[in-house]
């Protein structure tokens, strides 16, 4: 399969520069896509942008972005004038400092990307960053405009290669004692921890892909390709609702989870 890049220029470390490129590490291609359709005819709907006040259509080169400063108040942004606020970073992402690999919570990860060499000069500069990063047990910290606006981004190497990470702003992450505060702080139950390490050894294996697979896909595929042949789709059995009878103290209910019950 071709590798799609979507994003091409320059990793810099003080004076040291070389030509990469980027893909996201992750993909949305193979999921089903759905179009709405008008039931009546079975042609597809189109959305257009209409005026909020004259319900008229706006052709695309009369649409703008708006920042509210009072109800039914905007001040307007042209394109060029959000893209030029941080040129610098569009082209380049310039490494301006390191942290501990592991220093960084999950909670801040957001996007995967690969970031590779894109010509034959520049695979040695690429290559004594990514090495000296992984001796050291680095991440690097830069900035990076994608995704139309500039973002925090960390550069960790794997393999070959390096991943960047976009990364969430502060006031995006919500601090989990507002949550977790409220938990009583009990030691569990000796017996009940025994069972617990006992069934968690039962049902542990090796990481696969296929641990993770999207049983609700699969099944819209099956009724997607029964009406492709004409044929009526089997209607999915419903789940059960959860059981609020039968109520059983935890002990017992972890060995009847042992003995497969």
């Amino acid at each position: 399969m071709a590798v799609r890049t979507f994003w091409k220029g320059y990793l810099k470390l003080s004076l040291v520069t070389c030509a990469v490129a980027m893909s996201p590490a992750t993909s949305q291609s193979e999921k089903l896509r759905f179009h709405t359709l008008n039931r009546q005819t079975g042609n597809r709907v189109q959305s257009r942008y209409v005026d909020a006040v004259t319900g008229k259509p706006v052709a695309e080169e009369d649409e703008v972005k708006g920042y509210p400063r009072g109800e039914d108040d905007y001040v307007m942004l042209e394109d060029e004038e959000i893209e030029a606020v941080a040129l610098e970073s569009t082209r380049t992402i310039d490494i301006q400092t390191f942290v501990p690999e592991d220093s960084i919570d999950w909670i801040w990860y957001d996007t995967p990307h690969y970031l590779v060499p894109d010509d034959k000069v520049g695979e040695e500069a690429f290559t004594v960053i990514r090495e000296a990063m992984r001796a050291s047990k680095v991440a690097g910290i830069a900035r990076l405009v994608l995704y139309r606006r500039e973002r925090a981004v960390m550069l960790v190497p794997r393999g070959k290669g390096i991943v960047v990470w976009t990364l969430r702003y502060g006031d995006e992450v919500r601090r989990e004692d507002d949550y977790f505060a409220g938990i009583p702080e009990e030691k569990p139950d000796p017996d009940a921890r025994d069972l617990i390490d006992r069934l968690i050894k039962a049902r542990s294996l090796a990481w696969s892909p296929a641990l993770i697979k999207d049983p609700v896909e699969d099944k819209l595929k099956e009724i997607i390709a029964a009406k492709k042949k004409g044929r009526k789709a089997k209607k999915p059995a419903s789940a059960p609702p959860p059981s609020e009878g039968n109520v059983i103290n935890l002990i017992d209910a972890l060995r009847n989870s042992l003995k497969g019950k």
